[in-house]
């Protein structure tokens, strides 16, 4: 039987000269990370690589070697700098082949839209030993092999790769969390925030401060994976900065 306390964990790659230069905004660590907590996976860390076969693999071996699961995004399209299953396949010590159904996918989808060219046949490139991710999107799969998943960098279609996957990886209890914010610098209470978070076992407490219309103020938000447990040191807490003349604001500032 499952430990129902164990900690599943996930890191997640993303790949891309673009996103390092700056001309590209990241948005998948922020999607990525809510769904995790939803399937009951702590996502712990997140490394940017540039579109080098040999920092992809890198980055690759090392974080799969210590998460239960591997996400990577981005440089899996039909030009010649998407080289990310050329890259693992290497990390894993595998050969890349054309996955048969990847090809059919491909063929039905390019089939009004001029045709599967060799560009677009790339699309169908995995490392031997692979399986498929659904996209619905754009007809080009994504990728799992063992625990790596290997997926699109466009947004929206690594949205629809998470929507295929989602029931279907074995995760702990979702991470829940609430929010209190006072207009406080959070020096001034750090040893009441460690305090709460030492009283409420299986519950920690992030402290976000800021500085808006020239004061200062902070967001608190408690996580817990227990329901009554979260509500219990979101009230503590919210008792305990009340009582040092800090009003409190349900849901944060």
């Amino acid at each position: 039987m499952a430990d129902p306390q164990r900690i599943w964990t996930a890191a997640l790659v993303v790949i891309g000269d673009e996103i390092l230069s700056g001309r590209t905004q990241d948005r998948n660590v922020a999607q990525i990370a809510t769904w995790l907590n939803v399937q009951g996976i702590r996502l712990t860390e997140v490394r940017v690589v540039a579109d080098d076969a040999a920092a992809i693999a890198e980055a690759v071996n090392s974080l799969r070697a210590r998460n239960d699961y591997l996400f990577t995004t981005g440089g899996i399209g039909p030009t010649h700098d998407d080289i990310t299953v050329d890259a693992i396949a290497g990390a894993l010590g595998v050969e890349v082949e054309i996955n048969a159904q990847a090809r059919t996918m491909l063929e039905g989808y390019y089939e009004t839209r001029g045709g599967l060219t060799d560009a677009r046949l790339r699309m169908a490139r995995v490392p031997v030993g692979a399986c498929l991710i659904e996209n619905r999107m754009s007809g080009a799969p994504g990728i799992r092999h063992g625990n790596i998943f290997i997926m699109a960098g466009v947004p929206h279609i690594t949205a629809g790769m998470l929507e295929s996957l989602t029931g279907k990886l074995e995760g702990g209890l979702p991470l829940l969390s609430a929010t209190v914010g006072c207009w406080v610098a959070e020096s001034e209470i750090a040893d009441l925030l460690a305090e709460a978070e030492r009283g409420h076992e299986g519950c920690q407490i992030g402290s976000y401060p800021f500085f808006r219309d020239g004061r200062t103020g902070a967001n608190f938000v408690v996580r817990s994976t227990d329901q009554a447990v979260l509500d219990r040191c979101i009230a503590d807490l919210g008792l305990a900065l009340e009582a040092g003349g800090w009003p409190v604001i349900a849901g944060g500032i």
